[in-house]
């Protein structure tokens, strides 16, 4: 038997350190070769490193939210001289990192739009499997199951308890395919019902750290810093959703599918020339207003794990479907973890939308250090007195926050009018000139 370390490695773009923010091994634990090992975290990405070499984990180095330097030991093996992988295997061991599909840029994390996401599937499904019992597939107390974030976050999803799922991969790791055949063959049957009726005394402390403990500072920053004060008006976006059906149904194959935002981003840049300092950064130590000729749009973007604002930039240099074709661009990098630091930085104002969920309205968080941020709620049709008359109208809570040492409520109530009176008459929006 002899012994191997597995260090930190050069995950690339000159990162110094990490933070760890999962452990998938403990002590003692059989690892095959490619078996995850431990989560960490950069300020650009989260990464899942995996095993160079089988053995048996006889230590670990470092705790759940503790920075390691790059070349610090994470893991110590013991593994046999008939199976010992060669020296170079486990020098190679620094290059070989998955990253996972969740971007970690903590400037740019607060309140956003729902969207699912399923980063890092496995690429071979199990050979399908008569599922055990409950009974028969409980672990230990002390044996957690293993499986990828991924994994655990469908998992919870179901409400599924992994425990009860067996699994075939190295080890007994759970696949996606394991929870799948688990939810296809599980029946509702009386043990199902008594767990139902059981009750439940357990506290699960969760321990916040890597991208969600970098939202949680981000969100105390900006509460503590920024004096907000919100403003809410109901806009009639009958006009804006007819247009926006018919340019739809009428796009050519290279153009995007138009979703609101993009028109909500042309009204801004007609809008910002009169109100310069909308779309500014405020430096609160220097006591410098910072206004910004182009508009650099963020658009509030939910990931599992965290929230992120990456940027539409230039907007002003943009026609409605540019706007709607960079959106999905650069909204698709941040789910699937391929954003750049320049893509998820450098916004001016912000738009935060919950689409089909956003209610009646909110009190949304300003992205220090902008001044501003808008956020379009659910539009939903109901009767409206127009000109004398009943009428079913297309209508639409707008809920606005603002840095109230920048922007007094006069102005801002100007500024969201003036945003009214563009969305309730789109065709304005194609004007040059007023």
């Amino acid at each position: 038997m002899r012994r191997e370390t597995f260090r930190l490695p050069d995950i690339g773009e000159g990162i110094a350190e990490a933070e760890i923010v999962a452990w998938h091994v403990a002590v003692d634990d059989r690892i095959e070769e490619d078996q995850a090992l431990v989560d960490v975290m950069t300020d650009k990405a989260t990464v899942e490193l995996a095993s160079p070499i089988a053995g048996i984990v006889v230590a670990i180095h470092g705790d759940v939210g503790q920075r390691v330097a790059v070349g610090a030991p994470l893991v110590e093996f013991e593994i046999n001289q008939e199976e010992k992988a060669s020296d170079s295997t486990v020098r190679e061991s620094a290059g070989r990192s998955e990253p996972s599909k969740v971007s970690a840029s903590a400037d740019n994390a607060f309140a956003a739009t729902t969207q699912e996401f399923s980063p890092r599937q496995g690429i071979f499904a199990p050979e399908p499997r008569p599922v055990p019992t409950l009974a028969s597939v409980m672990r230990a107390p002390r044996d957690a199951p293993l499986a990828s974030p991924a994994t655990r976050r469908r998992a919870d999803e179901l409400g599924v308890a992994l425990r009860s799922v067996p699994g075939t991969g190295p080890a007994g790791r759970i696949t996606a395919g394991d929870l799948d055949a688990y939810v296809a063959h599980s029946s509702g049957g009386d043990e199902r019902a008594r767990q139902f009726r059981a009750k439940r005394t357990g506290i699960a402390d969760t321990k916040i750290v890597g991208l969600r403990r970098k939202i949680a500072d981000k969100m105390q920053q900006a509460k503590r810093h920024i004096p907000h004060f919100t403003y809410v008006e109901e806009f009639d976006v009958t006009e804006l959703e007819s247009l926006r059906g018919e340019l739809n149904a009428g796009r050519s194959v290279e153009q995007p599918k138009l979703t609101l935002l993009p028109f909500f981003m042309r009204a801004l840049v007609k809008l910002i020339p009169d109100f310069p300092q909308m779309n500014a950064h405020y430096d609160d130590e220097a006591g410098i207003l910072r206004s910004y000729e182009g508009v650099h749009v963020g658009i509030a973007t939910q990931i599992p794990g965290g929230l992120l604002a990456p940027v539409v930039r230039h907007v002003e240099a943009r026609d409605l479907w540019d706007c709607a074709r960079e959106l999905i661009r650069v909204t698709s990098a941040a789910r699937e973890g391929n954003a750049t630091r320049d893509e998820l930085t450098g916004s001016t104002i912000t738009l935060t939308s919950l689409g089909a969920l956003g209610g009646i309205s909110a009190t949304p968080i300003i992205n220090h250090p902008e001044v501003a941020i808008i956020g379009p709620n659910k539009a939903v049709n109901r009767p409206m007195a127009l000109d004398g008359q009943i009428a079913i109208r297309t209508m639409m809570n707008l809920s606005s926050s603002f840095d109230h040492r920048i922007v007094d409520g006069y102005d801002a109530a100007r500024f969201i009018q003036g945003l009214k009176h563009l969305i309730e008459r789109p065709a304005l929006l194609f004007l040059d000139h007023e």
